[in-house]
């Protein structure tokens, strides 16, 4: 949440140089802004030097506008959500699993300098490394698929573990994609289980059902 705000400071602050610079520009006073959208000439001039803390992405696009711009906002993937309940739930049914002599850590930074990405949870074996992730709500087989490969190829990694809760929704998104989630996660559900219970490297990346 703290890089978050950070950055939405950086991209404000950006944002308002670039209005500032496009009025002086087009040779217009911050009394003419003003006078163009109703609003005093100071506060074209705080948001200009980025003193207005309380600024709108309307009031920028009101301001881009008088100065011949036009404001564009776009989300990318970045950070990991914030985890739900029922995530805390699952990984606490797939922790009791775990042989003693698994390591383990919650909430894992990727290690690339400024990746925001974590894994769930890492497991830590003798010469080998697992990621998990937990989703009690998937949606997008395609879109899942594609982040886990991303986090697997930069996590450092030997394998990947997708915990996903037994529910009738998860099952049916199971019948809909699961043949394409397990060209990448392709190993048996016991197996995997009993290999960890063990204290064992799972030695293949699988969907454990729980």
């Amino acid at each position: 949440m703290d890089a978050a705000t950070e950055a939405g400071r950086r991209l404000t602050g950006s944002a308002c140089i670039e209005l500032r610079t496009a009025r002086l520009d087009r040779n217009l006073s911050t009394v003419d802004i003003g006078r163009a959208l109703r609003w005093s000439h100071s506060k074209v001039s705080r948001i200009e030097r980025g003193r207005m803390t309380n600024v709108t992405v309307a009031d920028l696009a009101q301001f881009a506008g008088a100065v011949g711009l036009q404001l564009s906002l776009r989300m990318y993937p970045g950070g990991e959500a914030l985890r739900d309940a029922g995530q805390t739930r699952l990984l606490e049914r797939f922790r009791r699993r775990l042989h003693a002599g698994i390591t383990f850590g919650f909430e894992v930074p990727l290690p690339m300098p400024g990746d925001q990405r974590a894994w769930d949870m890492l497991l830590r074996g003798e010469a080998w490394r697992c990621g998990v992730e937990a989703e009690t709500g998937p949606r997008d087989g395609q879109a899942l698929n594609r982040r886990l490969e991303l986090k697997r190829r930069d996590g450092e990694v030997d394998h990947v573990l997708l915990i996903l809760p037994n529910t009738r929704r998860v099952r049916a998104f199971l019948g809909e994609t699961g043949a394409l989630l397990r060209t990448n996660l392709p190993g048996g559900q016991k197996v995997i289980l009993d290999r960890l219970a063990a204290g064992e490297n799972p030695r293949t990346s699988a969907i454990l059902v729980l």
